[in-house]
């Protein structure tokens, strides 16, 4: 294949207890192979083992209760999830996940806290990254729910896995549609170089405004420790 814009490609999305991937567990999950001759989705619910905060709740709909009764256990639903994901990347398809430094970092720091080998990636698409790059001057959100509506893709059920999975393949091919020049992009290297650029130009941003910079992070598309050097 010559392009990622090529290659089958496999949604991924999580809904977790909190905003903070380092130490955010999983509740729910969807991998959804979606291509124009085949469809294949599966999705997880969780027993975080730990109280959902309401915040997070209220996102996406379930409760700490709903979760327990419900849930599968937690290091073998994460085992399941993390073997669908390395299986795509196994057959050259292309992750996409909106935001996909959230995502991915769940799972990697999660893997660690397991007691797993680090999380090893192959082809990933974020639209989020490749999004506020090539449409960096316009005006408003930049939501899955935001961005779909400007591209004109429904999006139902919005903070339920699976539909922000789906959302995610169908805006990862409406861009690529868009601006062709994507396609001939190292896709990695691009969107790795286009997030840090973008979180370094925040991070100075806050330190003009006098606010704190520490937790802004370039890495993607998975987070580490390490956090841009302010001045």
């Amino acid at each position: 294949m010559t392009s990622w814009s090529d290659r089958p490609i496999c949604a991924f999305d999580l809904e977790t207890t909190g905003p903070d991937p380092t130490d955010a567990r999983i509740v729910s999950a969807c991998i959804a192979v979606v291509d124009a001759h085949h469809f294949e989705s599966r999705t997880w619910l969780l027993d975080p083992e730990v109280p959902i905060p309401q915040g997070a709740s209220d996102v996406h709909g379930i409760s700490t209760e709903y979760a327990r009764a419900h849930g599968q256990d937690y290091a073998t639903g994460y085992g399941e999830i993390r073997e669908a994901l390395h299986d795509a990347w196994t057959r050259d398809h292309a992750v996409v996940a909106f935001n996909a430094s959230y995502d991915l970092t769940v799972m990697h720091t999660e893997g660690l806290r397991l007691g797993l080998t680090e999380l090893v990636t192959g082809i990933v698409v974020d639209p989020y990254v490749i999004d506020r790059e090539t449409d960096r001057y316009r005006k408003g959100r930049r939501t899955l729910g935001a961005v779909c509506e400007h591209y004109g893709i429904a999006l139902e059920d919005a903070h339920e896995a699976e539909a922000d999975a789906i959302a995610a393949a169908h805006l990862a091919r409406t861009l690529a549609q868009e601006y062709p020049n994507l396609r001939a992009l190292d896709i990695m290297t691009h969107q790795a170089g286009w997030h840090a650029e973008r979180q370094r130009d925040f991070a100075d941003y806050l330190v003009r405004q006098g606010r704190d910079a520490s937790d802004v992070n370039g890495e993607w598309p998975i987070r580490g420790l390490a956090h841009f050097r302010i001045a």
